[in-house]
């Protein structure tokens, strides 16, 4: 017996706009405005024609592909660093090499984006989505899959969904060489100023400092960890608090070059020269770590090819392009320069002032 392909229930293949608009009971105008992201559509109708794309999980075709804009949407959470500039300066290198532009977006410090650039990021269409914000709803996942909009997070704060494509570094490997390069110099009371709690690469630069320590036989101290923000002033008021303990470090793993260059200020103020007194290492490896006196002992974090690499894979996926993997991680590496020596004798200079 044959059954009628009229009677099977549509696929994504299948599925038209007529055929959303008529299921949901609006016009195929209406349908397009949701598709495109147009904000002059009531909510409720939008809600309901979204759940009848997310159904039959509808997806542009490839002539409605082409037409889609020549920008690479570039989204952080933040912008106030020369950290957020090494990613700019990668994911720009990407879209100059095949004709497009960048357009920037910050979402005011927050993780999670904020419906307005939903609806301006829709309704712009880009190629892709390069984001160092990683916190998405389902709900905008949805949209941006049923526009076809492949989104790429770059150093993600939590672990992505098993649907979002990510590009990291190997922050656990970072954490681990950072502290057993201070282990080998003799220090044994290295102090670790991390991100963020909530933040994943933070908490593993922090678990790789810990199994060094292990590994050499030396105790975990709590009280020798301290978080920050990755910021300059949190790590000039950590180290401040770091240096009030009876036994104080001898050396600082500082979880960003920003919260490095903290360090180091708080370390002048007390009257501690670096690295006779105080060794330092950071991390990223920003080129301000040249710039410092002494140049910055730092685990490299390689930012540009991080979001280099995010750029490329968001345009092979808005392109149709299978890729093996959508989880990389970059290698970090150890910088040796002249924040790190060995640890003064027993009898090291005491604070001044």
């Amino acid at each position: 017996m044959t059954t009628r392909s009229d009677n099977l229930e549509p696929t994504a293949s299948r599925v038209t706009i007529a055929r959303i608009a008529a299921e949901t009971g609006v016009s195929v105008p209406t349908v397009s405005k949701v598709l495109n992201g147009r904000p002059d559509v009531a909510e409720t109708t939008r809600a309901r024609v979204e759940a009848v794309i997310g159904k039959y999980g509808y997806r542009r075709r490839a002539d409605e592909r082409s037409r889609r804009s020549r920008l690479l949407e570039l989204m952080f959470h933040e912008l106030e660093s020369t950290w957020a500039l090494e990613i700019i300066r990668g994911v720009e290198c990407v879209a100059r090499e095949n004709g497009m532009a960048v357009v920037l977006a910050e979402s005011s410090g927050r993780h999670t984006p904020g419906q307005s650039w939903l609806e301006s990021v829709l309704a712009r269409r880009p190629v892709g989505i390069v984001s160092v914000c990683s916190d998405f709803t389902g709900g905008q996942l949805a949209k941006l899959r049923a526009r076809d909009i492949p989104l790429v997070v770059v150093d993600p704060a939590g672990a992505p969904g098993p649907e979002t494509p990510s590009i990291g570094a190997t922050n656990w490997q970072g954490g681990l060489t950072a502290t057993r390069h201070l282990v080998e110099l003799g220090h044994r009371r290295i102090a670790m100023i991390g991100g963020p709690e909530g933040v994943l690469c933070s908490r593993a630069r922090i678990d790789g400092y810990r199994t060094a320590l292990e590994t050499a036989g030396l105790a975990f101290d709590p009280a020798l960890v301290r978080r920050g923000d990755f910021h300059v002033r949190s790590g000039y008021r950590e180290l401040a608090s770091l240096l009030t303990l009876p036994d104080r470090p001898t050396a600082v793993f500082a979880g960003s070059d920003l919260q490095a260059l903290g360090v180091y200020e708080a370390a002048r103020d007390a009257g501690l020269r670096i690295p006779d007194d105080l060794s330092v290492v950071g991390f990223d490896d920003l080129p301000i770590a040249r710039w410092l006196t002494p140049e910055l002992t730092t685990v490299r974090q390689p930012l540009q090819e991080m979001a280099a690499a995010g750029a490329r894979l968001a345009i092979s996926l808005a392109r149709g392009v299978d890729t093996e993997s959508h989880r990389v991680e970059l290698a970090t590496s150890l910088v040796i320069r002249h924040s790190t020596a060995a640890p003064a004798h027993q009898g090291y200079r005491a604070l001044t002032g």
